[in-house]
């Protein structure tokens, strides 16, 4: 294994979380700012936790179908935006934090740009269960597989030193018959 292959590893991974998030955003944009033929529409709602307390008056199943869809709609985020920015050694809570509010201007910009397409209503409760979908995937998931990573890393680290401490180096040369300049 050579040393520098560890930063191209690094490298690897944030492409990858880069390439998968400007996927996932792409499906996301399309699935919420395209034009929907309806032949109404609700008003909407500015009031916080009111579209919430509607949909747990539908029925369970209604419920969860709608709860869990904004949950989950920008949930991966949560892991993908410290996966695109491909760092082991961070706090955690400055992670979550930076996460946190990425996602949640990422719902903002989603929920102002449906403002001028027709067929799609304004809701803050998307906002609000889109960030809280985006914190759960983050706490659940992004610590335990930074650690994981560390983890290898350390072992690759481990290997390779032994490796090096075991290869005899030879002698430091030496250059014999230089004078003193005068």
């Amino acid at each position: 294994m050579r040393q520098g292959s560890g930063g191209q590893a690094v490298i690897r991974f944030r492409a990858v979380g880069v390439s998968l998030l400007l996927v996932h955003l792409l499906l996301v944009g399309w699935l919420t700012l395209r034009p929907l033929d309806v032949p109404w529409m609700t008003a909407a709602n500015l009031q916080p936790f009111a579209g919430i307390k509607a949909d747990l008056t539908l029925g369970p199943a209604a419920a969860i179908r709608r709860i869990g869809g904004d949950l989950l709609l920008l949930a991966p985020l949560g892991v993908l935006l410290p996966m695109a920015g491909g760092r082991l050694l961070v706090s955690p809570w400055a992670s979550l934090a930076r996460t946190v509010a990425a996602g949640a201007l990422i719902s903002l910009g989603i929920e102002l740009g449906q403002t001028g397409v027709p067929g799609q209503v304004v809701d803050v409760d998307s906002l609000i269960l889109n960030t809280v979908g985006v914190a759960l995937a983050h706490v659940l998931l992004v610590p335990a597989c930074r650690a994981r990573l560390r983890r290898g890393k350390q072992l690759r680290i481990r290997v390779l030193t032994s490796v090096a401490h075991e290869v005899p180096q030879g002698a430091t040369p030496t250059i014999s018959g230089v004078g003193i300049a005068p």
